[in-house]
């Protein structure tokens, strides 16, 4: 039995099993005895097919790996088998079989799983033709009163799919691409046929995900579909954005990362919800009632007021203790039969708790208050009836703030110590400035629902959800009255503020995390200063002023410190000149921390006196937040070992002006101090959010992989630090690389991170042919057939003896691909020489007019959707193409964002007029305003409500009216408060 393959054994578990479940309806007969002994000689000893159940398990079987063995089993005479194909992601789902038809006896149980691996293509065509006679011979079974076996590969299904051939599957494509692709091949967004809108999850909740999620994130349903199945098969948000737009709708990353986070807190409520349904039937505290009303939870807060009685270690409510004194017969007959209740019945002098009948009552009341606190439509009522009233949130100075609390941190909190406003018109950030408050206990804060709301909501209780059926006496509409005044202050009151307090902050906490994405995107993405000799100034008093000089590869050249602080500025400035005419450096770049005024001062003044001639030099300010944290980290002791830290720092600011995307991933994001609020937020999707930008931003410039660093080549999409860390490897060992196929040979790069990472990274065709010029003598390679692929890799099909290897692989040089150097992903690579084709161009004319030309010549007579359609792919698909055609080699759309402004003198705060009209560049956003560097060492302040549509470029497409850092902005002085500090600007138009 061991040595049969595995194909056998599940053909012929398959059988037994089919047989054994349904031996009650199959006929007797001497022939279905001799199979069942054959059968039981067959079975593994293991793992044998289970006996005597009655009925077929619901869940869906797991795919088994297929044996590679090539023997083919013989039907057993007699045998009675069901022509069963598995396809991807699929569960076979058997229904209404009738046995007592006989199937034709030459038929074979074949099993496919999603799993198994394909054979040779001669394998395959003697396969499929088996296949093909199968299903005629099942065919005509079916025809003669056989049943068909419905597949559940899709809802609404109820036939087998055909097997798709190899030449039908794209690179690297899901299931969802395809079915995109065939249906629309322009790429336009229509919604995909039925059954595919649907996804399956192991929440097993009475809501649906994708529909819930459609809710929150306003998205159409097909659309959240597709992005979930994108995410299950762990798509990453760059590679979704660029090379799967027709199945997203061409929505952008920021949109993803708030569905991918609305996803992973939906998948948290119901694995919590699961959690508390074992814990509670562990307990025998269980019934049908409480089991509806947890898998009806959407949210956590949801939850915790549904499962709050039964949590371990609890006394009890005060419902639960009157139930266990039996007074829950008394409570329901109030409300369905109020004729026949007599609560007198109930008293128990010698039992605590029924000892009077006023102690009845209340507890009649404790019960009836918690089952309308638990009511799913009495809830939804006045939430409704809450969204249409005034419900405001206040705060206010606490009594013990003043004694324990610093008074600086009391005045900061001065604008909300008597503070109110409606939770549908506050902003976000005095929500979170009213948490920080509260919790450094400063502030009281409290949510103010009005009287009139408790007043409807009574009289509908009364008169609609809660009215007795039949007549009861007053005493007993007293206790329901009662029990709706306590139900509301104690249980319904303090959950609405819960509620409200929740949405409020969980919405405040993620725009926050926004912003600061936003911000950091725009850094990151800030113009690189390339070709330049930079100094970089660590400014500094006591310890002087670190100074560094790097070359336009980043490389450093001299490290100094200077003190220009304490009297020897003028000594100073003769080894400063020296410094810059010997490196012919004209460029410098000073740090925004302690002493920077002053050391812009210094410059500004030796440069209006020409005090460096001949160079012309300028200078500019840069953020050196995380600079100091970078100086002390193992990657920067790897990077320049032996350095002093404090001389790092002024490396790292000199190549945040070089390249600041290099330099700034170095260091952790939120250490980069252009957020708000960043330590009161969630830490963990702060993280999660920034770690996405950077690798957004990395992913889209993309890299060149044979000069980048491994800090940067890890935050690729589809790498990690250990991918990254094997490619570094992988190229100090065997020289640069020269095809985007050769990352397939680094060891843990498989398929799905290939796929990921491959668009990305770039292969710069200069430094390829610089090395294949070297490596221009191949020796013995005229041995055996060569085939050539696109990527340029040599197999050879000689084939030797030995056991270990059965053919024999020759190295070849490999050969440098053009498009390699480009955007377009290896996927499209065949969509792309057959558009070369189209408007007979070469892959020699990448990037040059040339192909420019050509390209409009031939989208101006059938246009992008036609070509598309011709071509047999997708719009967004094609663009990928025209644009990685186009471009340069060199290209980096870095270059449509603004560079640092570089300064010769210097203005100061006293200067400032109000009136004046200044420009300046974005320092920071926050929910409340931008703050503006105009040059004077104090931001100013641009109030929100002075950010308009009009007043923004109608050139940049905004997800929102927010600046981002970096940006030059036209300002105009408001206010300035001189002894705080402060000035106040109007915005009158982005630069």
């Amino acid at each position: 039995m061991a040595s049969l393959p595995r194909r056998a054994k599940l053909q012929v578990q398959k059988t037994a099993v089919s047989r054994d479940e349904f031996a009650d309806f199959s006929e007797p007969s001497s022939a279905s005895e001799e199979d069942d002994k054959d059968d039981s000689a067959w079975e593994p000893q293991k793992k044998k097919a289970p006996r005597g159940r009655k009925q077929l398990a619901p869940k869906e079987p797991k795919p088994k790996q297929a044996s590679r063995g090539k023997k083919k089993t013989t039907p057993q005479p007699g045998a009675e088998g069901v022509a069963v194909k598995e396809e991807l992601e699929s569960s076979v789902a058997i229904a209404d079989l009738d046995l007592e038809n006989k199937v034709d006896p030459t038929q074979v149980v074949t099993v496919k799983t999603a799993k198994s691996k394909r054979g040779n293509t001669a394998q395959r065509a003697r396969k499929h033709s088996t296949r093909e006679e199968a299903g005629k011979g099942s065919l005509s079974d079916g025809e003669s009163g056989g049943t068909a076996v419905p597949l559940a590969s899709a809802p609404g299904e109820g036939t087998c799919k055909k097997e798709e051939s190899e030449e039908d599957f794209t690179f690297g494509q899901s299931p969802a691409k395809r079915i995109k692709t065939d249906m629309c091949p322009q790429g336009q967004p229509v919604r995909p046929p039925a059954g595919t809108s649907t996804v399956t999850e192991d929440m097993q909740m009475n809501w649906d995900v994708v529909q819930v999620l459609s809710e929150r994130t306003n998205i159409e349903l097909w659309v959240c579909a597709n992005i979930i199945r994108l995410f299950n098969d762990d798509n990453t948000i760059p590679f979704i954005v660029r090379y799967r737009k027709e199945l997203i709708n061409n929505l952008d990353a920021d949109a993803l990362r708030e569905i991918r986070q609305t996803l992973e807190e939906l998948r948290v409520v119901a694995k919590r919800v699961h959690s508390t349904i074992q814990k509670i039937k562990k307990e025998g505290k269980m019934s049908e009632c409480l089991l509806t009303a947890l898998l009806n939870c959407k949210t956590l807060e949801e939850l915790e007021h549904v499962s709050a009685p039964y949590k371990t270690g609890s006394k009890g409510t005060k419902a639960q203790r009157a139930k266990q004194l039996g007074l829950e017969a008394a409570a329901r007959a109030l409300l369905e039969s109020p004729g026949t209740l007599r609560l007198q019945a109930y008293v128990r002098p010698q039992v605590q708790g029924l000892s009077a009948l006023q102690d009845v009552e209340t507890g009649v009341q404790h019960i009836l208050a918690d089952m309308i606190a638990k009511d799913k439509d009495t809830l939804d009522f006045i939430r409704k009836l809450c969204q249409n009233r005034y419900v405001c949130i206040q705060s206010s100075l606490a009594k013990v703030s003043s004694k324990k609390i610093n008074e600086k941190d009391v005045d900061k909190f001065q604008l909300y110590q008597n503070f109110s406003c409606n939770i549908r018109n506050i902003q976000h950030h005095q929500i979170l400035a009213i948490n920080r408050g509260e919790n450094l206990k400063i502030l009281t804060v409290k949510v103010n629902i009005p009287d009139g709301v408790k007043n409807e909501f009574s009289r509908w209780c009364i008169q609609n959800r809660w009215r007795p059926r039949g007549f009861a006496r007053p005493e007993l509409m007293k206790i329901l009255h009662n029990s709706l005044d306590d139900s509301f202050k104690r249980l319904i009151y303090p959950l609405l503020c819960r509620e409200f307090r929740a949405k409020l902050t969980s919405d405040a906490e993620k725009e926050s995390v926004m912003m600061f994405g936003r911000n950091l995107r725009q850094l990151l993405l800030t113009s690189p200063v390339p070709g330049r000799t930079l100094m970089g100034v660590d400014p500094g008093y006591k310890h002087g002023c670190k100074l560094a000089i790097i070359s336009p590869t980043s490389q450093i050249l001299h490290t100094d410190v200077v003190y220009l602080h304490c009297g020897q500025g003028f000594r100073e400035a003769e080894k400063i000149k020296k410094l810059l005419l010997n490196f012919n450096c004209s460029t410098v770049v000073i740090g925004n921390g302690t002493a920077c005024r002053e050391t812009e001062a210094y410059f500004a003044d030796l440069i209006m006196k020409n005090y460096f001639a001949p160079l012309d030099v300028v200078y500019c300010i840069v953020s050196e937040a995380g600079a100091s944290i970078y100086s002390v980290s193992p990657e920067a002791n790897k990077e320049m070992p032996g350095l002093d830290p404090n001389l790092r720092s002024a490396v790292s600011i000199a190549r945040r002006v070089q390249d600041p995307l290099a330099e700034l991933v170095k260091i952790e994001p939120k250490h980069i101090g252009v957020g708000m609020y960043q330590h009161d937020v969630s830490q963990t999707l702060l993280k999660a959010t920034l770690d996405s930008v950077v690798e957004e931003c990395v992913s889209f410039v993309g890299v060149d992989v044979n000069i980048c660093s491994e800090v940067l080549l890890r935050h690729i999409a589809g790498l990690n630090a250990n991918r990254a860390k094997n490619i570094i490897e992988w190229r100090e060992q065997n020289g640069p690389f020269v095809n985007r196929e050769q990352l397939k040979k680094v060891k843990g790069l498989g398929p799905k991170s290939f796929q990921q990472c491959a668009g990305f990274i770039r292969v710069n065709q200069d430094y390829v042919r610089t090395f294949c010029s070297q490596q221009a003598e191949p020796s013995g390679y005229d041995q055996g057939v060569a085939v050539t692929s696109l990527a340029g890799v040599e197999t050879t099909a000689e084939k030797q003896g030995k056991k270990r290897s059965r053919a024999t692989v020759v190295a070849a040089p490999p050969k440098p691909n053009p498009l390699d150097q480009t955007c377009i992903h290896p996927e499209s690579y065949d969509t792309a020489m057959r558009f070369l084709s189209l408007i007979g161009g070469t892959l020699y004319e990448i990037g040059k007019p040339e192909i420019q030309q050509k390209i409009n010549s031939c989208l101006a007579k059938e246009g992008l959707e036609k070509a598309a359609e011709r071509l047999q792919t997708t719009v967004p698909t094609l663009q990928i193409i025209v644009d990685g055609l186009s471009q340069p080699e060199s290209f980096d759309f870095r270059t449509d964002f603004d560079q640092p402004d570089f300064k010769r003198s210097i203005v100061c705060l006293e200067d400032l007029q109000v009136g004046t009209v200044l420009t300046g560049r974005v320092e920071n956003a926050t929910l409340f305003g931008i703050f503006v560097d105009i040059g004077v060492g104090r931001s100013g302040l641009i109030p929100i409500r002075n950010v308009t549509e009009a007043k923004l470029s109608k050139t940049k497409k905004r997800r929102s009216l927010g600046l981002g850092p970096g940006e030059r902005v036209e300002v105009r002085v408001l206010s300035i408060d001189i002894p705080r500090s402060r000035i106040t600007l109007d915005l009158l138009r982005v630069l």
